[in-house]
């Protein structure tokens, strides 16, 4: 049984669709879910950002917007505010209160933050059932001690298996 798992794989491949999934299932289960979830946000068709989601209490805050402050990302600014103030949030909480600790994503945007960093590590060490994604390509010592951890399983979402694993990842958690 493996109580930390990510999910990697290409952008826009369905990682987080599985993984909003998998928060379901639980949910349907009867386990509290906690941490948090990011989402694209569109206008008129066009990309402008990614939101940040507390999945315990549903508070939404910006991680990057395209005319934000903050470090820079390709065309994003990255919000390290609504990082900390909804995201760490979060997952502070989710390591208090919640059955099941969700991360969505371990990736360049939210490693720009060191109290990310070090909510992450706290999540990992606390004992609970973890279920993340991880960016494919990012490189950072945090995802490489993830990469090596041999308590954690790494599983790539394909194009093959992205409408059935949802339920694989429930079951190695063992709380199905």
């Amino acid at each position: 049984m493996n109580r930390i798992i990510f999910l990697t794989g290409r952008p826009g491949i369905g990682k987080t669709t599985a993984l909003k999934n998998i928060v379901s299932i639980l949910r349907e289960k009867g386990y509290v879910v906690g941490g948090m979830v990011t989402s694209e946000v569109r206008e008129a068709g066009r990309r402008i950002g990614f939101e940040i989601t507390n999945l315990m209490n549903n508070k939404k805050g910006w991680l990057a917007n395209l005319h934000g402050v903050g470090p820079r990302l390709g065309k994003y600014r990255v919000n390290l505010k609504d990082l900390v103030d909804v995201g760490v949030n979060a997952l502070e909480e989710a390591i208090k209160e919640a059955d099941v600790i969700v991360i969505d994503e371990i990736g360049p945007m939210e490693l720009f933050s060191e109290e990310f960093k070090k909510v992450v590590e706290k999540a990992l060490e606390s004992g609970k059932p973890l279920v993340g994604t991880i960016h494919f390509r990012a490189k950072d010592p945090l995802i490489e001690k993830i990469r090596k951890n041999k308590n954690v399983k790494i599983l790539e979402v394909t194009l093959e298996n992205r409408r059935f694993l949802h339920w694989r990842v429930a079951e190695l958690l063992g709380l199905t």
